[in-house]
């Protein structure tokens, strides 16, 4: 389980497809502190650690994390937002991120707002998922609250601290995301369509 605030960035080093899985091998200033076998978030995928050497580690991704994701669009060099699993007993200063991305969206629209920016984004939901004002939504692992929610697109605004420290300030128009929508609604929506 994570929170959505996000501990570090990553660099992606190798990309390395074995029959349908995809091994990730990421470069990190928390390499040192990771264990074998050890859940990390990366852009909001739970992936394990498979392998570390130096200050490289590796996880493997399968067909269905790599269907419902962005990480078949990966190249070498990207930059990954990084969180590992929490603490019992940690604050809980995001939300519930389960890490089991839900679809993916595209950035549709970034607007510059006195020291903030506004991003829009779209996606699919003939799905089924939903946002609501207020809400949380997980986008590449960071949990922020949605400000416009519309049938298939919602907007959140970022502060330049989150700007600075995420791989948002990367994002242009056409940019693919991760999304993670809030556990607790989808629960809610389930239950809501079988009455």
């Amino acid at each position: 389980m994570f929170t959505g605030i996000i501990e570090t960035l990553g660099i992606v080093r190798e990309l390395k497809k074995t029959d349908d899985n995809l091994d990730i091998t990421l470069q990190s200033s928390i390499t040192q502190e990771l264990k074998i076998d050890q859940s990390v978030a990366h852009n909001g995928v739970c992936l394990t650690v498979v392998h570390i050497q130096n200050d490289q580690y590796t996880v493997t991704a399968i067909k269905e994390t790599i269907d419902k994701t962005n990480l078949a669009d990966w190249k070498v060099g990207d930059i990954i937002n990084l969180e590992r699993a929490m603490k019992l007993g940690d604050r809980l200063d995001g939300h519930i991120v389960q890490g089991h991305v839900d679809q993916t969206a595209l950035c549709t629209k970034i607007e510059h707002a006195g020291g903030s920016w506004y991003y829009t984004f779209e996606y699919d939901a003939g799905i089924g998922n939903i946002t609501i004002e207020k809400g949380s939504i997980t986008v590449n692992g960071v949990s922020l609250t949605v400000v416009d929610s519309k049938e298939h697109s919602f907007s959140v605004a970022i502060i330049p601290y989150t700007h600075e420290h995420t791989n948002f300030k990367s994002f242009q128009m056409g940019t693919k995301v991760n999304i993670e929508f809030d556990v607790i609604g989808k629960y809610v929506s389930r239950l809501y369509q079988k009455k």
